[in-house]
């Protein structure tokens, strides 16, 4: 393992760049995670900590010289929802649950890394995906309008706060109504003018600026109050052991979310960049970085596709940039949060809105729908779940059926009879009785690895294939260029075709065998019980043996 892959080497012309770069993203991202804190439920101080010491220690673990790792809406999100249920924000106890959620979250991410997991990242497609990030985009979204009407919430689920927000509309404090309209405004205005312009930092510093010298407290305007500063005390989080065990479906939850987008995220801008990424390393930096986050007295940790996006946007080019949005983050902790007492509570909620509307991606769902209903159907149950239940509960659907779906495929996989189209190719008829290859010859296509789930279809099929009439098919040949692998169960299954098939005098032949679905015949028996002259590497040798022999 070499520390700092993701810095070295560094060289004096992209080093300059990356300290502008981190000076940019500093710029741009503090304003996007304190509003993140009121996502997560912890004090704003906490969202300038996660930009400190977890990006260097995925700086000095990690392999992606491009990965941001900081606060994140969606992990955010999660803790809420789960943490939110066994203490109230702005608690000790909830600051002490979150950090354990962060401990444990780095703990699951290492047993990943020892275990060699990653590739469970593949597991959550993109349609759940999309579905799961619409859906806390809405519950997100509906969360922070109490606070951008000056509306009190308390409710934790999302239509009970549009209940309260609809209900305490008359009670609306205008002030804050007109600081949020002004912050949309402004930041919207300026995305569209000058996309590379850091509008929320320009946002939070005018309204600190007008807070101050207009009292906006004094006008019914909150404002979240003294933030305490300097860098962080490191401790461990001191919570009960039926605590911890109560915290780790969340923390799971986490893991998996911050296992997919981190990996996703730098899968995408490795191949842009042509770097390798190291799988392994990535999981042991995302560890460091929430194991720090920790101990920092912060919250979980991801890995960010829009602050990534920031970075890359600024220049950078490697961890230096993060690095140097760490240090600038110090500097900020250590002398001026003094003024951050100032800042309106609607102005973070709008912040946090903006963010929210982001993730919902309704071209992308209706994209979704054109190419397939069910998949689309799939995403919107997933959203629902999110916003009528829990963010956690919505990223363990989005697992399962993400498995779902890749078990169904496995169980219904594409078969059907290969018969010639007469040009020279192949046409796939579906599985009937009387449906040939050719007279007496039958090329069955299973479009899948054969085991235990599936195994019982195979075997109907290929039964249908004989029919009531054995006498009409000679050879059945499995075309197995799709069946990677057999196991023991399937094989079982197979042994008991060939011996119904044999007892009805027809020969089983299996054509395109590759050579692991060769090593487990030979492991399961298979290559004695069909014959060795049976199972063919390609399909033209079986078409050959059988039009070799002797007519009946």
């Amino acid at each position: 393992m070499r520390l700092f892959r993701g810095l070295r080497p560094v060289r004096r012309a992209s080093a300059v760049r990356d300290l502008v770069a981190g000076v940019t993203l500093a710029a741009t991202d503090i304003p996007q995670v304190l509003g993140y804190t009121k996502i997560a439920g912890t004090p704003v101080v906490t969202g300038l900590y996660t930009l400190l010491l977890p990006l260097v220690a995925f700086a000095a673990f990690g392999s992606s010289r491009y990965l941001v790792v900081a606060a994140d809406s969606a992990s955010a999100a999660i803790l809420a929802g789960g943490v939110g249920e066994m203490a109230l924000p702005g608690e000790a106890r909830y600051a002490a649950l979150a950090g354990m959620v962060a401990l444990m979250t780095a703990g699951f991410l290492l047993l990943v890394r020892v275990l060699r997991l990653g590739f469970i990242a593949d597991f959550l497609s993109r349609t759940v995906l999309m579905g799961f990030l619409t859906g806390v985009g809405f519950q997100v979204g509906i969360g922070v309008l109490g606070g951008m009407l000056g509306v009190a919430v308390r409710s934790h689920r999302p239509v009970m706060q549009l209940v309260e927000v609809a209900r305490g509309l008359p009670r609306a404090s205008l002030p804050t109504i007109a600081v949020s309209v002004a912050v949309l405004g402004v930041v919207l205005g300026l995305r569209r003018v000058a996309p590379r312009f850091p509008a929320s930092l320009l946002v939070v510093m005018g309204a600190i600026a007008a807070s101050a010298m207009l009292d906006f407290a004094g006008h019914g305007v909150a404002t979240i109050g003294p933030v305490m500063g300097g860098l962080p005390h490191l401790t461990l989080p001191r919570v009960e052991w039926r605590e911890m065990v109560a915290l780790a479906g969340v923390s799971a939850s986490c893991a998996v979310m911050i296992l997919t987008q981190s990996a996703a995220t730098a899968r995408v801008y490795g191949a842009r960049h042509h770097e390798d990424i190291y799988e392994n390393d990535e999981l042991l930096g995302l560890a460091a970085a929430n194991a720090v986050a920790a101990v920092s007295g912060t919250f979980v940790v991801n890995g960010s596709p829009t602050q990534t996006a920031m970075a890359q946007g600024a220049g950078a080019s490697s961890q230096l940039a993060q690095m140097t949005t760490a240090a600038v983050v110090a500097v900020v902790l250590a002398f001026f949060t003094g003024p951050l007492k100032f800042l309106p509570q609607c102005v973070l909620s709008a912040l946090v809105f903006l963010v929210a509307m982001s993730l919902i991606d309704l071209r992308g769902l209706a994209g979704i729908r054109l190419e397939s209903t069910q998949e689309f159907a799939l995403a919107v149950a997933t959203a629902v779940v999110v916003v009528g239940i829990g963010v956690e509960q919505g990223i363990v659907l989005a697992m399962i059926v993400s498995l779902l779906r890749v078990v169904h495929h496995s169980y219904h996989p594409d078969s059907g009879v290969l018969v010639p189209d007469g040009q020279g190719s192949w046409v796939v008829t579906p599985v009937g009785a009387g449906v040939v290859t050719e007279p007496g010859l039958v090329v069955y296509r299973f479009g899948a690895s054969l085991f235990y789930a599936n195994a019982g279809r195979f075997m109907q099929e290929m039964t249908c294939l004989v029919g009531r009439m054995p006498s009409a098919v000679r050879w059945i040949v499995v075309d197995a260029e799709a069946m990677t692998n057999v196991d023991y169960s399937a094989a079982r299954v197979v042994m008991e075709l060939k011996k119904n098939l044999t007892d009805a005098g027809v020969e089983l032949a299996f054509a395109r065998v590759s050579w692991s679905l060769q090593a487990d015949f030979d492991r399961h028996h298979l290559t004695e019980v069909i014959g060795a002259t049976r199972i063919f590497h390609r399909l033209h040798d079986a078409m050959k043996m059988f039009a070799w022999l002797p007519k009946e």
